[in-house]
C-alpha cells in the first residue's frame, strides 16, 4: 500500500481500509441507525411498510438493504407540501433539532431540512474530510463568499474551520468589491465559494486593479455547481487565482458527501455515506458503474436519507487511488444532472459540456444558454460575453465561427453561438443559472 501523509487524512486507517473491511464498517453503521429510523420516522416507517418491510430485523444484509424503495427528492418534497413546513422525515422530536436550511430552489420548491445536534456534528466530520484532503489545517485563514442566508451553502464549512484549527473569516453581508478588499487584507489563504462566484470575485479583483493571483490564496474550494471538476473551468480558477482548486460534493438533504484528494482525484466519503449507481431507467446496478448515483447518509439519523436518487450522474471507480484511499472516486465528477439535461434532436447535451468549451476562450468572462422550441424541438443558442480588454490577448482568438465549431464538435449538434456586450450578462454568488428558456424563435 502507498505510504501515506497523515497531514492529508482524518483517519489513515478507515480511509485506506481493504474494501471489504469498508463494507462490513458501513453495515456496521447503518446497523446503529436502522432501528431508530424503523421505529420512529414515520416517512420511512409509512414507505417500508408500504414496500412490506415492517419489521426492521427483515435488513439484515446487503441484499435486503438493496431491496429497500429508493426515495427521490419528488417524495420528500410532496411529504413536506402535505405536512409543512417540515415533512415527516424527523425520527425525534422536533424540539431536539437545532439547524434549519434550505435546498437552493433552482429545479422547484425548496427543500427544509433539520439537523440535531449530533446530525451538525457529523456535517462537520464530513467537512473535516475535504478540509484535511485539501492540506487545509491550523494556521490557514478561509474566506467564505457566501450570503449566509438559508441555502444551507457552506455553513457545515464554516463551523468545521475551528475543528481544524483554522481562523474562519465570514464574507456574508458584502458585496464583490469589499469581499475582495477583505481578502487581501486579512490575507486569506483559502477561499470558500461556488466556481462561478470564484470567477467572478476574479473578474471583480481585475476591474479594480487588484491581481487576484498575487493575494496569496493558495486553494480555493467550491460546491454548489459542477464547475470544479469541468477541466476548462478549473484552469481559469486556478489561473485567476494562482491557487489549487478543489472540488466538493454535497447536497442539502443528504450532506457533504465528496472531497479531491491530493492527486486531484474526487472521492465519496465512504465512511460516512453507501454510494450506489444504477440505471435511471430500470433502477438496476448500472454496468460499469456509470449511472445514477444513489447515497445513503450513516450519520443523520435524525433526518436522514435512506436510497436517495441524487439525479446525479457519474462514473464510480473503486480501484484504489495514487494518494493511498480506497474509498471510491467520481471519474470526471458529476458528469451531468437528469434535471439538467437537454434533448435536442435526439441528443442528449448537459450544460457542463457546454461550460467546458466555452471557458478554453480566455477573453469570455460570462455566458448563456438560451433554449427554444422551433416546430415541436429545441435549439440552443450560447451567448458569450467578452473582455474586450483580452480579447487582442488571448493566446485562442475567439471568433463565433470557432466557437460554433467546437461546439459542434463536443455536443454532437449545431449550436447557435452570439455575443453580448461586456458587462451584460447576470452574475451569481450561489448556484449560477445559465439556462434560460425563452418562447418565440431566435431573433
Amino acid at each position: 500500500m502507498k505510504t501515506v501523509d497523515p497531514a492529508f487524512y482524518v483517519d489513515p486507517t478507515l480511509e485506506t481500509m481493504p474494501r471489504d473491511d469498508l463494507a462490513a464498517y458501513q453495515w456496521q453503521r447503518f446497523g446503529r441507525v436502522l432501528p431508530a429510523v424503523a421505529a420512529r420516522n414515520p416517512f420511512y416507517r409509512a414507505k417500508w411498510g408500504a414496500a412490506g418491510v415492517d419489521d426492521a430485523r427483515a435488513v439484515g444484509d446487503w441484499a435486503a438493504f438493496r431491496r429497500l424503495p429508493f426515495t427521490t427528492k419528488a417524495e420528500l418534497s410532496r411529504d413536506q407540501e402535505a405536512h409543512p413546513p417540515y415533512g415527516t422525515d424527523l425520527t425525534f422530536p422536533l424540539e431536539q433539532y437545532v439547524r434549519v436550511h434550505q435546498t437552493s430552489g433552482t429545479t422547484g420548491r425548496p427543500l427544509r431540512w433539520l439537523d440535531t445536534e449530533e446530525s451538525w456534528d457529523w456535517w462537520q466530520r464530513c467537512w473535516q474530510f475535504v478540509y484535511r484532503a485539501a492540506g487545509v489545517g491550523p494556521g490557514d485563514r478561509i474566506f467564505f463568499a457566501f450570503s449566509f442566508g438559508p441555502f444551507i451553502g457552506f455553513w457545515a464549512a464554516f463551523d468545521a474551520a475551528r475543528r481544524i484549527g483554522a481562523l474562519a473569516i465570514p464574507g456574508g453581508g458584502l458585496d464583490s468589491n469589499l469581499r475582495v478588499h477583505l481578502l487581501a487584507e486579512s490575507a486569506a489563504t483559502a477561499l470558500v465559494c461556488t466556481p462561478s462566484y470564484a470567477l467572478r470575485l476574479a473578474e471583480v479583483a481585475r476591474v479594480a486593479g487588484v491581481d487576484a493571483a498575487g493575494l496569496g490564496v493558495r486553494v480555493t474550494i467550491h460546491a454548489g455547481e459542477p464547475g470544479a471538476s469541468i477541466p476548462a473551468t478549473r484552469r481559469r480558477i486556478e489561473s485567476a487565482w494562482g491557487a489549487r482548486c478543489i472540488d466538493h460534493t454535497g447536497l442539502t438533504e443528504v450532506g457533504a458527501t465528496g472531497f479531491t484528494c491530493q492527486t486531484g482525484e474526487l472521492h465519496l466519503n465512504e465512511s460516512e455515506f453507501i454510494p450506489e449507481v444504477i440505471d435511471p431507467a430500470t433502477g438496476s446496478p448500472a454496468p460499469g458503474g456509470e449511472g445514477e448515483l444513489v447515497l445513503t447518509n450513516l450519520g443523520r439519523e435524525g433526518s436522514p436519507v435512506i436510497r436517495y436518487r441524487t439525479g446525479d450522474r457519474v462514473r464510480l471507480v473503486l480501484d484504489r487511488c495514487a494518494c493511498g484511499r480506497t474509498f471510491g472516486r467520481l471519474a470526471g465528477g458529476i458528469l451531468g444532472r437528469a434535471d439538467d439535461m437537454l434533448v435536442v434532436r435526439g441528443i442528449n447535451v448537459f450544460p457542463s459540456v457546454i461550460e467546458d468549451v466555452v471557458r478554453q476562450f480566455e477573453c469570455v468572462d460570462e455566458f448563456r444558454i438560451e433554449v427554444r422550441r422551433q416546430r415541436e424541438m429545441l435549439d440552443l443558442r450560447v451567448i458569450v460575453e467578452i473582455d474586450g480588454d483580452r480579447y487582442a490577448a488571448d493566446q485562442i482568438t475567439l471568433t463565433l465561427a470557432d466557437l460554433r465549431r467546437r461546439l459542434r464538435a463536443a455536443c454532437g449538434i449545431r449550436i447557435d453561438a452570439d455575443a453580448a456586450a461586456a458587462g451584460t450578462l447576470p452574475r451569481w454568488e450561489l448556484k449560477a443559472r445559465r439556462v434560460v428558456r425563452i418562447d418565440g424563435p431566435a431573433r
